[in-house]
């Protein structure tokens, strides 16, 4: 019998029978704890469905597409590969979520496309981990609630997180790296088919209706942040208006047919301004069909849609997957799932390497949407959480989560998820422990 193949199995099974012949039916039945971690995880996922999946992942999912379309291998592997500029390709990599404010779970189509496409695995980890960890408003309103040490400290650490994680990975797996280098440099000069100019405009539009129809409320009702919170639809719209121009005039899309598909979107936003978010799923319509239909038209278009619908094809079940499963484990803020939340509040107390270690577990397989790991915290803390597994889980958390693991898994394999999911833990550990002892009284 080969074993090396059957362990796999063999640990499943094995673990199935501890579940069964530990399972505490008493206990859940006294409490009814099942039935409401069965509860909790409806309510996550509808939640999840209905805050992310259209706003988050639909724009981020068209931007992986357009990506392994439109950005060429050769032109990914000069810039994002193993062979690349490395402060250029970790510097761009490791502040990347400044620009994009996204979750967990809305990084990873734009990952798997800069992946699959030939990045070499230190930036694209450093690009996996930055995207939700460097969230600009998500840092401001750290210090704002939690303190100027703890945002600070949580926007240094991630910065630092994401430029050590990436070069390790890259060691750890520097073989595989070398064979993409040789790949490397086998790879004819890219064709251009259009100027950089035009492709800079076209990805930044993109990213702009994902950053603004994202973009979060402050605690502050005047600055900077309220004002862009308040126009966050305007600008929305002006950015979609600008990437239907682009079509028209750089990728031979008909006047004729974009004015049709754009039709529907104008008289919704003009006749329900007080539902946005129903203007916006009529552009993610119109673009699916003149993309889906555009043969005619030339390969480019039709190809941009199959790319997006095989990421979402492939991504999607994994991640409401991963949410169920979550929810059903940790509920959602403020409600219980199969693990009781003062478990968690009493364990996270003081600045023990358990407590940070704890902290950092739940962190990363917890999911946080953008900005409520900020209030989350604000109550594990009022219940007795130390200031060093805050940090802990504040530098986990956001960066990982359960869905999040499972979507990685199935891009980069096992190994490599071990070992980044490893490396985020054992980092946030430490540095919550450094923290704690500096600043927790």
């Amino acid at each position: 019998m080969n074993w090396s193949r059957e362990w796999k199995p063999l640990a499943a099974i094995i673990a199935v029978f501890i579940t069964c012949y530990f399972l505490p039916i008493e206990w859940l039945r006294q409490s009814q704890r099942l039935e409401n971690a069965v509860w909790e995880s409806l309510h996550l996922v509808k939640w999840y469905a209905q805050e992310h999946v259209l706003l988050c992942l639909v724009p981020a999912f068209f931007i992986a597409g357009a990506v392994g379309v439109f950005v060429s291998q050769a032109a990914v592997m000069k810039y994002l590969g193993p062979k690349a500029n490395k402060i250029l390709a970790y510097g761009v990599a490791s502040v990347s979520g400044s620009i994009l404010a996204v979750c967990s779970c809305t990084i990873l189509p734009l990952f798997a496309g800069i992946y699959r496409m030939g990045a070499g695995l230190g930036p694209a980890s450093a690009f996996l981990y930055s995207g939700p960890a460097i969230n600009i408003l998500a840092i401001v309103l750290t210090a704002a609630v939690l303190g100027p040490q703890m945002g600070i400290a949580r926007a240094v650490g991630a910065v630092v997180f994401a430029v050590v994680i990436g070069l390790l990975m890259h060691f750890f797996f520097r073989r595989e790296e070398m064979d993409k280098m040789e790949a490397a440099a086998a790879m004819p000069e890219p064709e251009v088919s259009r100027p950089l100019w035009q492709n800079v405009l076209y990805f930044g539009s993109m990213v702009g209706i994902l950053v603004f129809a994202n973009w979060g409320r402050s605690e502050d009702p005047s600055g900077l942040w309220h004002a862009i919170y308040q126009a966050k639809w305007t600008l929305t719209g002006l950015l979609a208006l600008a990437l239907a121009v682009i079509l028209v005039a750089w990728f031979n899309v008909g006047k004729w047919r974009m004015l049709v598909a754009g039709l529907p979107i104008a008289v919704l936003a003009f006749a329900v301004p007080q539902h946005p978010s129903l203007a916006f799923v009529a552009g993610a319509v119109g673009l699916s069909v003149l993309t889906a239909t555009a043969q005619e038209e030339g390969g480019e278009l039709s190809e941009w849609f199959d790319t997006t619908w095989d990421f979402a094809k492939k991504i999607l079940p994994l991640l409401f997957f991963g949410v169920l499963i979550a929810g059903a484990l940790l509920g959602r803020p403020d409600h219980e799932g199969l693990i009781p939340s003062g478990w968690v509040a009493g364990l996270v107390g003081g600045n023990s390497l358990w407590a940070n270690l704890f902290a950092s577990v739940v962190g990363a397989f917890m999911y946080f949407a953008t900005l409520t790991e900020v209030p989350i915290l604000q109550g594990l803390m009022g219940a007795g959480m130390g200031k060093g597994p805050a940090l802990a889980l504040l530098l986990a958390g956001p960066a990982l989560s359960l869905p999040n693991m499972l979507v990685i898994r199935s891009v980069m394999g096992t190994k490599k998820t071990l070992v980044f999911v490893t490396l985020v833990v054992v980092m946030a550990t430490i540095s919550g422990l450094i923290f704690g002892a500096f600043f927790d009284s």
